[in-house]
């Protein structure tokens, strides 16, 4: 007998027992890892000796998507090739969903997803993942889609070191409940954070979405994270949370990004390794099932005595194999960083594989060696077939490749897509951008706030105060009951919104959208804020996607306050005490480019004599 659900694909057949399942072998009998009373183990181990060597292939990719028309999904997209082809053709059934459009577009184009996938020898589903999408949307020219997204009609939230601001980890927890209910509504099962880095070094240009530099706290908000978006555990309505960069990713010579080749090294001058290591072993603690390594190479780090090979993460078998599955006993899924194997060439810029000490080997031999080291999954690559060869030619055993298979064929049998992959379209309109999920965020935005000096006072900002607003919208400052003026002369007091400064850099693809270089804010930056100085007193409030040079800054405000991504109105709200602001720095504020230069890249808080420390805060009065 056969029932239909209204969502096209899910067919259902009832077994002579009364069991329902799905059908995904298409022979009308119901197999054991078709039995949704089976234990994932017992499934995939009925599954991975029925999957052909393409099928399996398939498993070990994780391409990138854009979200785009559930009609259209013979036509290639943004990544220059048809979703029906990577699902149908090429048999890959994980992907990293960027562009999306409304909540019930997204929800529909999943659905039609998933059923190109139920049409494959054994139905193998979709796991869908995200970088992260929830911090609040950023200017398009700043937008770094390489590391993170824009929330679109989710909740906008601080980053992840405004979260660590707040100091909470109840906080972080609910965060990843609502990540975890957004992402799951439109069929995102997969996530591709939280990232477990220490923030070390100050230069480097991905702490936005670190918890800061402190090991523990990191160790205990990464935990949070995890616990949130798996909900009651890693089951059905679960978000399987990927942790990364393994060991961490902070270290970062002079810090560069290790994207580029000028990058590439990771740097333990003060022998801190360990305290880097200490947020995984939490993660892999809280029964995390996916992690990613670091792009970087290790230079002159040596582990349980012996030297690490001067090659990336991704390909170094003692960190892998040695530490992370034998000494920290991790037996979960390893998914390389993007573009391990593979050139890319975009839009006139080119963007070399991320095979640092591996750069004269051949995509084959990078191939081989990544799965020697113990990963499981190729991030942004879509070359089953070059594996498929590999297999075949002896190369690389079946034995290997099976190893792999089962990991990842776990996972997707624990959050119990192939019972149920799709989502209810309506229902991802409602979901998304819920309302008690915006004034979360929101609320959290402005919490996150740090005031670091307020010589006035001058904060909270009365009702009725005259504010001359220089980087934020006037129409925020009358919504929060203040008088946008715009002229010096007309005002009580300047507000002004600066971003942490940095290089501008265009070279490879990617590359313009990373923050990275100096510190130091231009001179010409510095002398606008001290003109209007002279005029009238300032509330000189900084977004820090990782630390700035305050030094020449802080002698011009009257008050001075750091953020981690906040809306125009959230920061108002914080400034005006409506939602009074509660955060501490998630990490030093270095006095000068000499400290910096002067510190260990792997030493939190490293710089002599910092303008301010970590944890410091000066609570106004509401």
């Amino acid at each position: 007998m056969t029932t239909t659900s209204p969502v096209v694909g899910r067919a259902r057949l009832t077994a002579p027992d009364g069991t329902q399942f799905r059908d995904l072998d298409h022979d009308g009998v119901m197999a054991p890892y078709e039995d949704p009373r089976a234990t994932p183990e017992e499934r995939a181990d009925d599954l991975l000796p029925r999957l052909t060597v393409e099928e399996k292939a398939g498993l070990l990719f994780q391409d990138m998507l854009a979200v785009g028309d559930a009609a259209a999904l013979d036509d290639a997209g943004p990544y220059g090739v048809a979703p029906a082809h990577l699902a149908s053709r090429l048999l890959i059934n994980h992907f990293n969903v960027h562009d999306m459009p409304a909540p019930a577009a997204a929800a529909r184009w999943q659905n039609a997803m998933q059923d190109l996938a139920a049409a494959t020898p054994h139905g193998i589903p979709v796991t869908f993942s995200s970088d992260p999408r929830h911090a609040v949307a950023p200017a398009e020219s700043t937008e770094n889609v390489g590391v993170a997204l824009a929330p679109g009609a989710m909740s906008q939230w601080p980053e992840a070191l405004g979260l660590s601001a707040i100091g909470d980890p109840d906080l972080v927890r609910r965060q990843g409940d609502i990540v975890r209910r957004e992402y799951a509504a439109v069929g995102i099962r997969a996530a591709l954070h939280p990232q477990a880095d220490v923030a070390s070094e100050p230069r480097w240009g991905r702490q936005a979405q670190t918890f800061g530099q402190d090991p523990e706290a990191v160790a205990r908000y990464t935990v949070a994270a995890i616990e949130g978006l798996r909900g009651d555990g890693v089951g059905p309505g679960a978000v399987a949370a990927t942790v990364k960069h393994f060991p961490g990713g902070g270290p970062q010579a002079d810090g560069e990004e290790p994207h580029f080749p000028y990058g590439s090294d990771q740097v333990y001058p003060g022998a801190r390794f360990e305290q880097h290591l200490l947020p995984f072993r939490a993660a892999i603690a809280a029964g995390v099932v996916a992690i990613m390594p670091s792009y970087g190479k290790p230079i002159g780090l040596v582990v349980d005595g012996a030297p690490v090979p001067e090659v990336a993460f991704g390909f170094n078998r003692p960190i892998i194999t040695g530490l992370l599955r034998q000494r920290l006993g991790y037996d979960g899924v390893v998914v390389t960083d993007w573009g391990l194997v593979s050139d890319l060439h975009v839009g006139g810029l080119d963007l070399p594989a991320r095979a640092w000490g591996m750069e004269a080997a051949n995509p084959e031999e990078r191939m081989l060696a990544v799965l020697d080291a113990g990963c499981d999954q190729f991030g942004g690559e879509r070359l089953p077939g070059m594996l498929v060869d590999l297999v075949r030619s002896g190369r690389l055993s079946k034995s290997r490749l099976d190893e792999s298979v089962r990991r990842l064929l776990l996972v997707k049998f624990r959050l119990g897509l192939f019972d149920d992959p799709y989502v209810d379209e309506q229902q991802a309109e409602t979901v998304l951008g819920a309302p008690e999920f915006v004034a979360a965020g929101r609320r959290a935005q402005s919490e996150s706030v740090t005031v670091l000096a307020d010589r006035g006072p001058v904060l909270p900002l009365r009702p009725g105060t005259r504010v001359l607003a220089i980087g934020a919208s006037a129409a925020s400052v009358a919504a929060a009951g203040l008088i946008a003026v715009t002229d010096a002369s007309a005002a009580d007091v300047a507000l002004i919104r600066l971003a942490a400064p940095f290089e501008p850099r265009n070279r490879y693809f990617l590359e313009a959208m990373f923050h990275q270089g100096t510190l130091d804010f231009p001179a010409a930056t510095i002398e606008r804020v001290r003109s209007i100085a002279t005029q009238l007193p300032v509330v000189l409030a900084i977004t820090l996607d990782r630390p700035a040079i305050l030094t020449p800054l802080e002698p011009l405000a009257t008050a001075l306050v750091a953020e981690y991504g906040c809306s125009d109105a959230a920061l108002l709200d914080a400034l005006t005490g409506a939602i009074p602001p509660r955060g501490r720095l998630p990490f030093d504020l270095p006095r000068s480019s000499a400290a910096i230069a002067a510190a260990r890249s792997d030493v939190p808080g490293d710089t002599a004599d910092p303008l301010h420390h970590a944890g410091e805060a000066l609570i106004p009065p509401v």
